[in-house]
């Protein structure tokens, strides 16, 4: 089974996140991109599949010479190869052009199975797995906690607000799955050294035909019109009990809405 595992990177979420002042885009250069967290269960997800079928699992990352990084951590997990699409004019892509790009590099390596994340911690659109099954003309299964194979079925528990429901179809597909789905392994130390020797393929927009002029912040069917500073934490009100500190604190959440 062809299994292909999408990873984005994208900046410590412990550390402050600023936007490029005339862009609107997120400051990535300035901080440390690790993998996306709800990434690494998709990558675990994949390895469990391949593990249990058989197949390879090759993971797809796009953004600059940096995410190369993240592509060895995902190697350094048991993934067996990669694809890095990396080009100048994808900076500043929406998820719209993001979709485009990846579905091109897919459609020229061929997938059984495509795995992703339900969202990043950068954007959080979420919109991703769908606008990429529609561009491949696959089934989507998404928000999966858990995921069956058979032959060439994909049975998926798709979490709801009430609870889950039951997802079949075909294979190709594309499925999403949720944190709760699995526990991603640490990479070992065997496991770091071999992933430095793993095939990363490199690619650029004109190896997938993909017109520059329909990716990048230029292009993009989306934009921030305006951002500010998040204003600093205000003091907290404290309240003396001089008999009436019960009522106070009530009058107080009450003129909040919490009670």
């Amino acid at each position: 089974m062809n299994i292909v595992v999408c990873v984005k990177q994208v900046p410590d979420t412990a550390v402050e996140r600023t936007l490029v002042p005339g862009e609107g885009t997120l400051d990535r250069a300035s901080v440390v991109g690790l993998i996306n967290e709800i990434d690494e269960y998709a990558i675990e997800e994949g390895l469990r599949i391949a593990e249990a079928h058989g197949g390879e699992v090759t993971i797809l990352s796009m953004g600059p010479e940096k995410v190369s990084e993240s592509i060895r951590k995902a190697l350094s997990m048991g993934a067996d190869k990669a694809v890095h699409l990396v080009d100048d004019s994808l900076a500043g892509s929406d998820a719209l052009a993001t979709s485009l790009a990846l579905s091109a590099v897919l459609k020229t390596t061929g997938f059984d199975l495509v795995i992703l994340g339900s969202e990043s911690t950068d954007a959080r659109t979420g919109v991703l797995p769908a606008m990429l099954a529609e561009r491949l003309g696959v089934p989507q299964l998404t928000l999966a906690s858990k995921v069956d194979i058979d032959g060439t079925a994909v049975t998926i528990r798709r979490m709801t607000d009430d609870g889950y429901d039951i997802v079949a179809a075909d294979l190709p597909a594309v499925v999403s799955v949720v944190e709760k789905i699995n526990e991603p392994r640490y990479p070992s130390f065997k496991g770091i050294m071999a992933a430095k020797k793993k095939p990363v393929q490199t690619l650029s927009l004109a190896d997938i035909s993909v017109d520059a002029g329909a990716v990048g912040l230029a292009n993009a069917a989306t934009a921030v019109a305006d951002f500010a500073a998040r204003p600093p934490r205000a003091a907290g009100v404290v309240v003396t009990d001089e008999g009436d500190g019960g009522a106070r604190a009530a009058a107080f959440l009450a003129e909040r809405k919490f009670i």
